[in-house]
Parts: C-alpha cells; sequence; structure tokens
C-alpha cells in the first residue's frame, strides 16, 4: 500500500468559472490557472502522483506548455489513472476544500460522483468535505482564494 497527499490554492476572479471536482458551481468568481484551475482535481493528482513517487502536477502538466492552456482537470486526472497508476488501484481518498462562498454542501454529491467516474472508484471510496475559512486567513477568508486538501491510499492491482 502507499499514501499521497496533495495540496493546491488559487486566487478567484471575476469571468472565470468555478469548478470544483470537475463540477461547476454558481459563482461570481472562478479560479485564476493556466488549465481550467479545479484545486480539487489539482490536489488529487497531486496526492496520486506523490503515492507512486512520479513528481507533482507541474512535472506532468507544466503551465509553460500551451497544450495545457484551459485544460479540463479531469481529463488531466484520467491521464494520470492511464499513465502513472496503471497497475494500481485507489483505496480510498479524502478531501477537504476550503471556500468562504459559495457554500459547497449541496454540491458534494455532485462533486463525489463526477470525481468517481474519472478515478473508477465507488462513490463511497470518496470523501469531499467543504469548509470555510471562517472570514479569517486573509484571501480565503475574503472570499477571494480556494484551497484543496487530498489524501489517498492505493495499492498494486493484484491480478
Amino acid at each position: 500500500m502507499r499514501i499521497g497527499n496533495g495540496w493546491d490554492v488559487h486566487r478567484l476572479v471575476a469571468g472565470r468559472t468555478l469548478i470544483v471536482g470537475g463540477v461547476t458551481i454558481p459563482s461570481e468568481k472562478g479560479e485564476t490557472g493556466h488549465s481550467d484551475g479545479d484545486v480539487l482535481t489539482h490536489a488529487i493528482i497531486d496526492a496520486l502522483l506523490g503515492a507512486v513517487a512520479q513528481g507533482d502536477i507541474g512535472s506532468h502538466f507544466p503551465d509553460t506548455d500551451p497544450e495545457f492552456k484551459d485544460a479540463d482537470s479531469l481529463t488531466l486526472l484520467a491521464r494520470v489513472m492511464q499513465e502513472d497508476l496503471r497497475t494500481y488501484q485507489i483505496i480510498n481518498i479524502d478531501t477537504t476544500v476550503i471556500l468562504q462562498r459559495p457554500k459547497l454542501r449541496e454540491y458534494v454529491a455532485a462533486i463525489r460522483e463526477s470525481l468517481s467516474h474519472v478515478l473508477h472508484v465507488e462513490v463511497s471510496c470518496i470523501s469531499v468535505k467543504a469548509k470555510t475559512a471562517e472570514g479569517i486567513l486573509g484571501e480565503l477568508g475574503s472570499g477571494d482564494a480556494i484551497v484543496a486538501q487530498a489524501t489517498v491510499l492505493i495499492s498494486e492491482k493484484s491480478c
């Protein structure tokens, strides 16, 4: 068995779409980023790559490469699953998203479902917790940033 940890943060700005775990969330602001900015998917990618000691999202999908400009992060996640985790299976994933607003509680089920399709695991193996910054912590507390953390447990496929 192997464990991996991932973390990502993005500023929130007007004129961008807010995407969390592949789900579009109605919001006045969305994530900045070279790709679609989906912090939760990015954190999961980093956790998976860390579990197999294959670097991080930036080493696989550099923000200097025009191929990944505005890329769908779920597509990047699927690529990691096919190329870097083909001999592993996911046991479970535990994640936390910290966002002042909008509240994510009503979207958690859709986020888990979205991720389960790409990761090829049961929804029951994916935890998504939505938190706020309680109005503190600078840009995060003022609603101008979003953070995601992910921890994954994987094991080698038996056959």
